[in-house]
């Protein structure tokens, strides 16, 4: 499929998605959204792709934020729209995925970067990374799930704090306050990215699947965590790859993982 605002690439089972606007410092508009929508769920429903890896093009932004002009006017109606949209399409898509996601941060990730960047799975920023929500700032909230998902990640005061000062951390900031895994330089962000998701692929994809389910259960409202670890405990007995894992154990050889 061809993109006008994504880059997409696929190597050892590792496909990258690069948000591709550096004019606009790579901010998302309705056609971006769309794009890595379709981006995202292409690369979950291939067999041949088991670790994506997000990042944006050059070195100044991730995602700068959301594009302003697309919504300055908007009515209430329109505003909550916008948001509902964006979060089924995009953000909750994400976070929900069986193949798990790095964020790769390069540079600024604001508002909606930001946001983008908290719906993976986890994060490593560049040194030179800057993150925040500054949408109080313009007289609106985080609306693309960053009231919800900052807190989860790093408190709900600094959550408070953050949000309502509309202030940025630097990715040393990032790393103490546990918003980000890593920080590398610029030039070894992705290398390392790589690095770590080539550890991820040494395991079972549908073990991986599982966890993610049964880590994110903790977090939805309604649903019992422990419930759907057990679910999915019990589901990993049934599959080929805890055969294949078990026998290899046994054998004293690297397993061969098929993701069955």
């Amino acid at each position: 499929m061809n993109y006008e605002n994504i880059l997409v690439a696929t190597d050892n089972k590792i496909t990258t998605i690069t948000i591709n606007r550096p004019t606009k410092l790579n901010a998302l508009n309705k056609a971006t959204i769309h794009e890595l929508h379709e981006a995202f769920k292409n690369a979950e429903s291939d067999e041949n792709v088991n670790v994506i890896l997000l990042t944006g093009s050059g070195e100044k932004a991730f995602v700068a934020g959301a594009d302003i002009s697309e919504f300055a006017h908007f009515s209430v109606e329109e505003g909550a729209q916008l948001s509902a949209q964006g979060q089924e399409l995009l953000f909750d898509f994400v976070e929900n995925l069986k193949t798990p996601v790095i964020a790769a941060i390069n540079g600024f990730a604001l508002g909606g970067g930001l946001e983008l960047a908290m719906s993976c799975h986890f994060r490593v920023a560049s040194e030179n990374a800057k993150m925040g929500l500054p949408e109080v700032s313009l007289g609106v909230i985080p609306g693309y799930g960053g009231t919800q998902r900052l807190p989860q990640l790093i408190g709900k005061g600094k959550a408070m704090e953050l949000i309502m000062t509309a202030g940025m951390l630097n990715a040393e900031e990032a790393l103490d306050w546990k918003l980000v895994n890593h920080v590398v330089s610029s030039a070894e962000l992705i290398p390392f990215c790589t690095e770590i998701a080539t550890k991820i692929l040494r395991n079972s994809p549908i073990a991986i699947s599982k966890a993610i389910k049964s880590i994110n259960a903790n977090f939805k409202d309604g649903v019992n965590g422990f419930e759907t670890e057990i679910k999915n405990f019990g589901k990993s007995f049934g599959t080929e790859d805890f055969k294949e894992g078990t026998t290899a154990f046994l054998e004293k050889r690297k397993p061969v993982f098929t993701g069955k």
